[in-house]
Order: C-alpha cells, then sequence, then structure tokens
C-alpha cells in the first residue's frame, strides 16, 4: 500500500491487517493528507496498535513532483483527526519508497497488487527508475480522480491527483496496455460510501468502547465528521481509501467500465481534472477500469465487521 496516512487510509490499513486474504507486503509513505514524514510515523502507529509492527513502512518523496505541497483539512494537523496513537517501538526503513516498490516487483513478479491512496509521486518516480513496473505487478489501484462527478479541492479536482497532477499522468501513461488495466476508484464512487455514527456504535457493541483499536477509529474519524458537517456534506465521514482497497479484494463490491482517463495540467480552472473518455472520442484503447457503482451498505458493514473483529485480537 502507497498511503499518506490520514484517516481514511488508517481505516485503510485496519482493513488490510484485518482480512485473512491480505498479506501486507510493505507500506510506502508519500507526502499529501500531511507531510511524508508525519504520514509515516502515522503509519508506524497504525500497523503497531493493528498487531502487524512487522509490516515493513518506507519513506518516499517528500514534495509532489513539480507543485508545491499541499496538505488536507480534513485529517487534522497530526493526520490522524483526534486519534493520538504512541509512538512505534520500530524505525523507519532504511528504503527509499520507489526503491522498495520496483525491488518487491521485481522479487515477486505478477504476485503483487499495488493500492496507493494517496498522491501517485511515490509510483511515478518507481516507473521512472522501472518502466517494466506495469508488467511485474499484478495490478495498480488507485483511490484518486473524479469521474462525471465534481472535484473535492476545486470544483473539478480531486485531492489526490490536484497535489501531484504531473505524476497522476506520468503512471496513467505507463500503465496503458497493462494487462489488468489499473483500477480507479474517484469520488463518483468513494462520496457514496458514507461511514455515520450508527457504524461507530455498532463497532462500539462487536468490540468494545475502550479497545484500543476502537477508540483510535472512533477518535480519527469524529474528526472527519466534524469537518465534513462543518463544509455542509452531513455528520459523515467518507472512507475513500478503504472502499479502493475493498474493491481491489473484492469485485463484486461494485461495478466498473473501461474508459480512456488523462489528466489536465494546465487548465487554470480545471488542473488535476481527471477526465474520460468513455466512447473512443480520441481514438486511443481505454487505460483504466473506472468504478461507477458501489455497493455501499454492503461495503461499510464489512468494514465494521473486520475491523471489530481485528480489535478483538488486539489489546
Amino acid at each position: 500500500m502507497d498511503v499518506d496516512t490520514g484517516v481514511d487510509d488508517c481505516i485503510a490499513l485496519l482493513y488490510a491487517v484485518a482480512s485473512p486474504n491480505v498479506e501486507l507486503v510493505a507500506a510506502t509513505c508519500c507526502a499529501g493528507n500531511v507531510a511524508a514524514p508525519q504520514a509515516a510515523a502515522n503509519t508506524l502507529a497504525v500497523l503497531e496498535l493493528a498487531g502487524a509492527g512487522d509490516v515493513e513502512v518506507a519513506l518516499g518523496s517528500l514534495a509532489p513532483l513539480v507543485a508545491p505541497l499541499r496538505t488536507a483539512v480534513f485529517h487534522g494537523p497530526g493526520g490522524l483527526g483526534y486519534a493520538e496513537l504512541p509512538e512505534a517501538r520500530r524505525p523507519i526503513s532504511s528504503r527509499f519508497a520507489p526503491d522498495l516498490l520496483v525491488e518487491e516487483a521485481r522479487r515477486r513478479p505478477g504476485a503483487i497488487t499495488l493500492v496507493a491512496t494517496g498522491p501517485l509521486t511515490n509510483v511515478a518516480l518507481a516507473v521512472r527508475r522501472e518502466p517494466e513496473l506495469p508488467r511485474l505487478l499484478r495490478r495498480l489501484v488507485v483511490m484518486g480522480g473524479s469521474f462525471d462527478h465534481p472535484g473535492n479541492t476545486t470544483p473539478a479536482a480531486e485531492f489526490n491527483v490536484l497535489v501531484d497532477p504531473e505524476a497522476a499522468k506520468i503512471v496513467l501513461d505507463a500503465f496503458s496496455g497493462s494487462d489488468p488495466r489499473p483500477l480507479l476508484c474517484g469520488l463518483n464512487v468513494t462520496e457514496q460510501a458514507e461511514f455515520g455514527p450508527e457504524h461507530l456504535r455498532r463497532l462500539a457493541e462487536l468490540a468494545g468502547s475502550t479497545n484500543p483499536v476502537v477508540r483510535c477509529v472512533s477518535d480519527a474519524l469524529r474528526f472527519s465528521m466534524e469537518a465534513h458537517q462543518r463544509f455542509g456534506q452531513g455528520y459523515v465521514a467518507h472512507l475513500h481509501d478503504p472502499f479502493a482497497l475493498a474493491l481491489a479484494l473484492d469485485g463484486s463490491l461494485g461495478e466498473t467500465r473501461p474508459g480512456t482517463v488523462d489528466v489536465e495540467l494546465g487548465g487554470s480552472l480545471t488542473r488535476g481534472m481527471t477526465v474520460v473518455d468513455w466512447h473512443g472520442l480520441w481514438g486511443r484503447a481505454p487505460n483504466a477500469d473506472v468504478a461507477i457503482e458501489i455497493d455501499a451498505p454492503r461495503f461499510l458493514g464489512e468494514v465494521v465487521d473486520r475491523i471489530a473483529a481485528l480489535s478483538r485480537h488486539v489489546t
């Protein structure tokens, strides 16, 4: 997983550890929701909380390829909302995140699914180092973009892509022609995954309100819910990143459609916009499978159930 660990990356990491069919090979960290060193510290702490402190965590690029870094407002100054976790005992890896991505893909060709839930800076740097990366990975899954749907940072652009649109374009171009095509999960589906107070209550019922994992999830998501409410979106938290991971693991949680996706780099109003050609108007083959539907109730139920099961094994 390539993460910029804020609130929803935290939930995605817990979901990955809680999923019996997942071997989490490593977590690489980029700048996005928070600065990259903070993202790495958060990632180490979340994995240790989940009993997965032996997972390698590597720091990547400290800034986007071209533009100055902009961080998010829905995650709090430390990135985990109101949650406060002790500093992890294990140090950060000595490997540079893009190098780790390349080395692990070479070591296990065709076996690794890369789920990227932050800006695509590390992935772009990795594919520059190893142009064969799209063939070495089993699949690339991305939480990013917004397809036939408004942005969440500008009217046209989703946060992850807007932070580093040059990286997003490099990655999409590099993975054109890969089989299978990258799976893209944008705001058009992830904003349907609204985690509310009723889900927190159910989690507490299943695992106990004083459980450390439940407490972390509750404190993190409560901040996100309050932030969404301030922006007129209701007292909910959107589980963008966990959904990308969940759909990668179980395609029946949603529906996808082949499309040709490109990223606007120059528009004064539309920089970072993900433009999708559904009908071949550009004369280019589809380069992505774009998520267009989501079974939100089943997905949210699985998040609660899996994190509750994980929580019961954590003291």
